[in-house]
């Protein structure tokens, strides 16, 4: 019967564009709570993967470790770096390879911390939650296989990349949080919420726009979308400069740290402007059109509370509960940017402006 058979896609796109939502607001729960990780310095709490202290539910008390258990995770941890750098040697990257080999830092194992411990495994158990929304979205992605197979093939991608990313996690513990491999951690996570957007965006048919939008206003999104993401690197270097120098004041007088920051903090600080100016451009035209759109009225307020919390940042010390929600903001005018984006390349007629 053609109604039956229009009621279960009907209920297919229902159930994926729930999942997937439900798996959007997770990751970005999981983001935040990974930049509280980072902002308490509780990273290493855990010094293997995927269990902690080579237990399932981590220990509370260093009396329950053996008595060398420092040598223990540094050497499990230099072997897994020996054949990451092998992977590392057969794609090019041998001076990479050798750098993390030879660098004694990345060998050195903190003391236990309890909190700390507990504050970087309740990050694991939320990621094995969102790899099981992951593998929810994909399975309702099935039935699209045939009528969709973009949406299938994005679904698949995007559970492909999450296991990637879980893989990538168990790396930047060996290499002791490695920089770059924390920012490569911190992007891919960006292309899963992108991806994310996407079939939330193909399942809500009810967000489109219904006037013309025009051919530069996508590719304007698009120049914003390239700031907000020079702009996270940008804090992600600046968050390097701040452990560093978070580390030789042994964590004290907050106050004075952003004086010990280089050149990258300000290009950072400046370059939001820039932002705040491409976002009031973008803006503008869009109202002058007569462009309604829920996405950028909320993409406006992210912006400015993300410049009002990196001025927290730098006048009140770095406080360590807004350092997580700057870069969680961050990755939400990301999510919102790409929403935008494709609400506008979807208008129904498009025209030069």
């Amino acid at each position: 019967m053609p109604w039956l058979s229009m009621k279960n896609k009907e209920k297919s796109v229902r159930r994926l564009s729930r999942a997937s939502l439900a798996t959007l607001i997770a990751v970005y729960f999981l983001i935040l709570v990974g930049g509280i990780v980072r902002s308490t310095g509780s990273g290493m709490g855990c010094p293997d993967w995927p269990k902690c202290f080579g237990q399932w539910v981590p220990p509370t008390s260093a009396s329950e470790l053996p008595t060398d258990y420092k040598e223990i995770y540094s050497e499990k941890r230099h072997n897994k770096n020996i054949r990451f750098a092998k992977y590392l040697t057969a794609l090019g990257f041998e001076e990479t390879a050798d750098s993390i080999l030879n660098d004694k830092s990345i060998r050195e194992e903190a003391d236990f911390n309890v909190t700390k411990t507990w504050t970087e495994y309740i990050n694991r158990l939320i990621g094995v939650l969102i790899g099981l929304f992951i593998i929810l979205t994909f399975l309702y992605s099935i039935p699209f296989l045939k009528s969709n197979k973009t949406i299938f093939f994005i679904s698949l991608t995007t559970l492909v990349l999450v296991v990637f990313q879980g893989w990538i996690g168990s790396i930047v513990v060996s290499t002791n949080l490695v920089p770059w491999m924390v920012t490569i951690h911190m992007f891919i996570a960006l292309i899963i919420v992108a991806l994310l957007v996407y079939l939330v965006f193909q399942t809500h048919n009810n967000w489109r726009l219904n006037k013309e939008s025009g051919i530069i206003l996508p590719w304007l999104v698009v120049l914003c979308m390239v700031g907000v993401l020079v702009q996270i690197a940008l804090g992600t270097q600046v968050r390097e400069n701040i452990d560093v120098v978070a580390a030789s004041m042994e964590y004290q007088q907050r106050a004075s740290w952003v004086s010990q920051l280089g050149t990258t903090f300000l290009i950072h600080r400046s370059f939001s402007w820039l932002i705040v100016l491409a976002h009031a451009v973008l803006a503008y035209i869009m109202f002058k059109r007569k462009l309604n759109s829920r996405a950028l009225g909320a993409l406006l307020i992210v912006i400015l509370l993300s410049v009002f919390t990196g001025i927290t940042l730098n006048y009140l010390g770095f406080p360590a509960s807004i350092q997580p929600v700057h870069l969680l903001l961050g990755t939400v005018a990301f999510g919102l940017q790409f929403f935008l984006f494709l609400q506008l390349k979807s208008s129904k007629i498009t025209v030069a402006v």
